[in-house]
């Protein structure tokens, strides 16, 4: 499950948002962001406890109808005490939820409304993708401040369609509470996978191959350089910084992948790829070995770490909510797992290592041919909360 966090935010007050233009899928960095909102009075007219919670509904529910996606399946959505819709015959239905917390997973007045509805709804598209799923129905949860405005939330909602839409997925219901000591996003998708063609995380097996999407640890890196520059405008601008900011699902793929049903294994770069990676070996009991050399380390981050006076390994190892994907197929799957790629992801599709028989034992393989034991590592909110209270 993406946990959607970086523990430095939450000790400082640099942290910036801007939109990733390069995947905004057509919309413009038009400024959607009311300054005074997140805990301040706003200065908009209509704030969420002058209209009540039904009125809210009722702004919500009107612009689902204009801007969102209506399903033929859905047979009651938002006014009911339930939502329903009709199931698939030969599917099965996947379930994911993940919360966002005001102060932990983001800081208010540095994120507009609409980027953050985006981010919300992107790390559970990447849950149902990371099954080999397709994303049906949302059904959203705020907790949210009465002086928040009414625009504000609306833009959220903005940001949770432009996610949905291109899927063909829609909100189907939520709920509404009132939440005096910071704001909260709680959302559960609802997506569907052929019958059998679900991708868990315990089907590797030794031998297979390690297969990662795209750059893991860019996004670690991206944060570092927002927090080691707050008051330069243009790092904003910089390609791991927006990376960070605005992440990107793979789900188009995670679904071709499993329709395909070549991959023994597959989970999401929530928590970092080897923290990720570790869960793979957890659940299928097995090991891995991973070659440096092959670790596809982007010129970007190798710049970036050099400034951060870092090793770019360790980003790419490290904590980092890329929301790539880890797969795990056998030797004779790899050329078809490619081809795929090829069709549907717009980053490429790295061979990293491969399963061996030891119990979640992980080794490095150095260029130089020295075998080096690594730790596993990860995002735990618990943990990290027990270390910050030292």
């Amino acid at each position: 499950m993406p946990r959607c966090k970086a523990p430095e935010i939450l000790r400082s007050e640099t942290y910036l948002n801007v939109r990733r233009n390069d995947e905004d899928k057509g919309n413009a960095a038009d400024g959607r962001f009311s300054a005074g909102c997140w805990g301040g009075v706003s200065d908009m007219p209509d704030r969420v406890s002058d209209i009540g919670e039904f009125g809210l509904i009722r702004r919500i529910s009107n612009l689902l109808d204009k801007e969102g996606v209506r399903s033929e399946r859905v047979t009651l959505g938002i006014g009911d005490d339930t939502a329903s819709f009709l199931p698939r015959s030969g599917y099965e239905i996947l379930v994911t939820c993940d919360c966002m917390v005001e102060g932990r997973h983001y800081l208010p007045g540095k994120i507009s409304p609409y980027d953050l509805g985006r981010r919300a709804m992107t790390l559970n598209i990447s849950d149902i993708g990371a099954m080999g799923g397709r994303p049906l129905y949302a059904l959203v949860s705020l907790g949210l401040k009465p002086e928040i405005s009414v625009r504000d939330v609306e833009e959220m909602y903005r940001g949770f369609l432009v996610e949905l839409n291109p899927l063909a997925a829609s909100i189907i219901g939520g709920n509404l509470t009132t939440s005096g000591n910071g704001m909260f996003i709680d959302i559960t998708l609802v997506g569907e996978v052929e019958q059998g063609k679900k991708v868990c995380r315990s089907g590797a097996k030794p031998g297979d191959t390690i297969l990662v999407t795209g750059y893991p640890g860019q996004a670690a890196a991206g944060l570092q350089l927002l927090l080691r520059a707050p008051d330069d405008l243009k790092i904003l601008g910089h390609p791991l910084v927006k990376i960070y900011n605005i992440p990107s699902h793979r789900a188009r793929l995670g679904e071709a992948i499993g329709k395909a049903g070549c991959a023994t294994a597959m989970i999401d770069t929530s928590d970092g790829f080897l923290g990720d990676l570790g869960h793979i070996c957890e659940e299928s009991g097995v090991g891995a070995e991973l070659f440096r050399e092959k670790l596809p380390v982007s010129e970007a981050l190798r710049e970036a770490a050099l400034m951060l006076h870092r090793d770019p390994y360790d980003f790419f190892l490290g904590d980092s909510d890329d929301y790539e994907l880890v797969i795990t197929c056998g030797p004779q799957d790899v050329a078809l797992l490619h081809s795929i790629a090829d069709r549907c992801c717009p980053v490429p599709l790295t061979e990293v290592g491969k399963i061996t028989k030891g119990d979640r034992e992980i080794t490095l393989l150095l260029p130089e041919g020295d075998r080096r034991p690594v730790k596993l590592s990860g995002w735990d909110h618990f943990r990290f909360s027990k270390d910050s209270e030292t």
